[in-house]
C-alpha cells in the first residue's frame, strides 16, 4: 500500500475502497457458507421429499434492511470523500495543467512552464485542467486521483503528499494514435529543493519574455509529440532538413506543391490546418504564438539540417 505517500486525496480514495470491499468480502463468505450448509442440511438423502415452508416477515425485514443500510453508508462514506476531494484547502499552490494531442503542459503562478509537474512536499497543490483539443483525463496512479480535461472548460483536482519521489502521470481517456505515449512525471521535491527550482524558473522567465528560446518552445507547446527532430516517423512530418524543401500539401481540397520557406513555417505556425502535408492527418491545434515566439520557433526548425 502507498497510503504514506499519496498523502490526504489519496487515503481518502483507499479508505472507501477498503471500506466497500470488506464489505463485499464478508457477504461472499456469508452467501458461501449459506450455500455450502443448505446444500448438506437439506441434501436429497436426508429430505427426499419436498416440503413447502412458511414464510418468515422478519426474515424478509432483516434482509432487506441490512443490505439498505450498508449500500447508504457506502454512499454516505464516497460522498464525503467526493466532496473534500472536490474542495481544496485554503492556500493551495495552483498549477495550470494544459493537455493537448499528446502531451502535457504545466504553468505556475509566475508563468514558469515545464513539461513535468513539480510540487513541494507536504504542500496541497491545486490543478486547473483544461484540452487545447479533445477529452484527456489526468491520472496519477500513486496518488489515486483523476480528472477529466475538457475542451472549453475548467476542471480541477487536488493533492497533498508526504514524502518525496517521482511518480508516473498517464492519460486515461483515449484521445488518438498517441494516447499511449502522452506520459509524463510529477516530482515531489522537499521544500527547499523545490523552492530553488521555483525561483531559477521565476528568473528563466523574466528572461524568455524578452527572448524565448526555440528549443524551450518546441517542448512546451508539445510539438515534439508529433513532430521529430532526427527523421524519425510520428503522426506529423519530421522538422529536420524540412526548411527549403518542396512539400507536397493539400490545401482546399486540392494538391499543391510548395515551398518550405519561412512564410510556408509560419502560415504552418499559425493555421496548421490551411495547408495539410499530403499523407499527414489534420490533427494539429491552433494556439497563440507571439511574434517573438514564432521567430523563435522558425529560426530553431531551420537548424534541423
Amino acid at each position: 500500500m502507498v497510503s504514506g505517500i499519496t498523502g490526504e486525496s489519496g487515503r481518502i480514495v483507499e479508505h472507501v475502497f477498503i471500506y466497500i470491499a470488506a464489505i463485499s468480502v464478508a457477504l461472499l463468505a456469508l452467501i458461501t457458507f449459506l450455500m455450502i450448509y443448505f446444500v448438506i442440511r437439506y441434501r436429497r438423502s436426508r429430505h427426499p421429499h419436498p416440503q413447502d415452508i412458511q414464510g418468515s416477515t422478519w426474515l424478509e425485514i432483516v434482509w432487506t434492511l441490512v443490505p439498505t443500510v450498508l449500500v447508504m453508508t457506502m454512499f454516505y462514506y464516497g460522498l464525503t470523500g467526493f466532496t473534500t476531494l472536490r474542495n481544496p484547502p485554503e492556500g493551495a499552490m495552483k498549477v495550470k495543467v494544459i493537455a493537448r494531442m499528446w502531451s502535457w503542459s504545466f504553468e505556475y503562478e509566475n508563468g514558469a512552464k515545464a513539461e513535468i509537474l513539480r510540487v513541494p512536499v507536504g504542500k496541497a497543490v491545486l490543478l486547473l485542467l483544461t484540452s487545447q483539443d479533445v477529452i484527456h483525463s489526468f491520472y496519477i496512479p500513486a496518488f489515486k486521483i483523476k480528472q477529466d480535461a475538457v475542451p472549453g472548460m475548467e476542471n480541477h483536482l487536488w493533492f497533498k503528499t508526504t514524502e518525496a519521489g517521482t511518480f508516473e502521470v498517464l492519460c486515461a481517456e483515449y484521445c488518438g494514435l498517441r494516447h499511449a505515449y502522452m506520459l509524463t512525471k510529477v516530482e515531489v521535491l522537499p521544500e527547499e529543493e523545490f523552492k530553488k527550482w521555483y525561483e531559477a524558473k521565476e528568473q528563466e522567465v523574466k528572461v524568455t519574455k524578452v527572448a524565448p528560446g526555440g528549443p524551450q518552445l518546441f517542448a512546451e507547446r508539445g510539438c515534439k509529440a508529433c513532430h521529430s527532430i532526427d527523421g524519425s516517423p510520428l503522426i506529423g512530418p519530421t522538422l529536420k532538413g524540412i526548411f527549403g524543401k518542396n512539400v507536397v500539401v493539400i490545401a482546399g481540397g486540392k494538391e499543391q506543391t510548395v515551398m518550405t520557406d519561412e512564410a510556408y513555417l509560419r502560415g504552418s505556425i499559425l493555421e496548421p490546418n490551411a495547408e495539410i502535408v499530403k499523407g499527414y492527418p489534420s490533427i494539429m491545434p491552433v494556439q497563440q504564438f507571439s511574434e517573438v515566439e514564432v521567430n523563435a520557433l522558425i529560426d530553431y526548425i531551420k537548424q534541423l539540417k
